[in-house]
């Protein structure tokens, strides 16, 4: 059975690997490990089709380990515990002796699988190298993830894809037997949406069949070839984020109707619940914030409850609460105070805190003053003692602006209140 063009064109060493010089370049964060042999456990995020297997297995063969593979999609705990106790059995007395345990998908994984993971790892029976599309912090239970690096992988650029893509033209032999012209290729790439995966699959689709020994491509040829290109969705290529994108806009926008569709167009495509209640979460901090703090609320159990429901019943909750925050009030103070914050946190360099804030928790942090001038706001006639609680080299800053909305105004004038009029202006 001949294997797809990918598979074929599947790099056999690291100077054969196209992509992610951030990692596995001169000064990649993975050369060391690669220098020294030494392979920690870690966790490979990236989009799909961006080498995260093909690396998990040059990093087995630069090592010289041996490597076993499970996918998250047909192992349960009991194939999981079989193929720990393989690699257990095969354990050298040296660390980097130890097979690579290498789990695609790991985000499928369920708690249960994830928690048989634990020992082996702990002891170092296996290096842990598990692929994942989904953000890990998400996905990995906090105690796996404690265990392992996340390095993240990046769609792959416009000058990689097409090394890869012409290098494919000029290596594999079922190409070389068309006599392929790259004319034109900005429809090609932008089909796959930085995966290479599907930029070679895709290739190979629309070449091979052709009863043409010469095949020039062009956007052209390429628009003939694929049925209904650029109108499917598909949530691992440009589509997956820009439909996303649209959605949020729409939230921001106020237009129900629109956001709506997006979302519809989303849970059509198979988008993963996760992903799409991830975003509205976001949403409601970053659009909506202080205007309708309960917007917050309404996403974060939305987002919870579609995971306990599943499909189809959840597109009824993700409509209810996509409705909810396009209708709601708009306000960005939130995240433009604290986008504000870290910046200032940046400029200003590590201040000390002021000593009048610090706890003096023995008699020399009393000497040193440690507290001295410090008011318990409780003991305030209005339960503010209006202080200063910043270093005094940024004491006047003012992060924090209301936005117009009535709601937030009327909050911010409460506020006020307990200062007097006198908060920093």
């Amino acid at each position: 059975m001949n294997p797809p063009l990918a598979e074929r064109m599947r790099p056999v060493s690291i100077d054969q690997y196209i992509g992610q010089t951030h990692l596995v370049g001169p000064k990649g964060a993975l050369r060391p490990q690669l220098e020294s042999g030494l392979i920690a456990s870690m966790i490979l995020w990236g989009p799909p089709g961006t080498g995260k297997t093909t690396l998990a297995g040059l990093l087995a063969k630069e090592t010289k380990r041996e490597i076993f593979h499970l996918s998250a999609i047909d192992s349960g705990v009991a194939k999981v515990r079989e193929v720990i106790q393989r690699a257990k059995d095969k354990s050298g007395l040296f660390a980097h002796a130890n097979p690579i345990l290498f789990i695609d998908e790991i985000h499928r994984f369920s708690k249960s699988q994830q928690d048989a993971l634990l020992g082996a790892v702990e002891k170092g029976w296996v290096t842990l190298i598990g692929a994942t599309t989904e953000q890990p912090s998400f996905e990995v239970i906090p105690a796996l993830l404690s265990r392992c690096q996340v390095y993240t992988l990046k769609a792959l650029k416009k000058e990689e894809l097409l090394e890869i893509l012409n290098q494919a033209i000029a290596q594999d032999a079922a190409l070389i037997r068309k006599s392929i012209k790259l004319k034109e290729y900005g429809l090609l790439l932008q089909s796959c949406g930085g995966d290479a995966r599907k930029l070679l699959n895709t290739f190979e689709l629309i070449v091979i069949p052709s009863k043409n020994n010469k095949v020039v491509i062009t956007d052209a040829f390429v628009r003939d070839q694929l049925d209904q290109l650029g109108v499917r969705y598909d949530k691992s290529g440009d589509q997956h984020y820009d439909i996303a994108s649209a959605m949020i806009k729409s939230i921001r926008g106020s237009d129900p109707n629109a956001a709506l569709y997006w979302l519809s167009r989303m849970l059509i495509g198979g988008e993963s619940l996760s992903f799409i209640g991830r975003r509205l979460i976001i949403s409601a901090a970053e659009d909506i914030g202080l205007a309708n703090p309960t917007a917050l609320i309404m996403a974060q159990s939305s987002a919870q409850a579609i995971q306990m429901v599943g499909l189809p019943e959840a597109r009824i909750i993700l409509g209810q609460c996509i409705l909810y925050l396009a209708m709601s009030p708009k306000s960005n103070s939130a995240y433009q105070a604290i986008n504000k914050a870290m910046d200032l946190a940046h400029s200003a360099g590590p201040l000390p805190v002021p000593l009048h804030l610090r706890n003096a928790t023995n008699d020399l942090n009393k000497e040193l003053g440690y507290g001295k001038g410090y008011t318990y706001d409780h003991d305030a006639p209005n339960g503010c003692a209006q202080q200063n609680f910043l270093p005094p080299e940024i004491e006047n800053e003012r992060l924090y602006h209301p936005s117009l909305n009535q709601r937030e105004q009327q909050s911010f004038a409460e506020f006020q209140k307990m200062w007097s009029g006198n908060y920093p202006k």
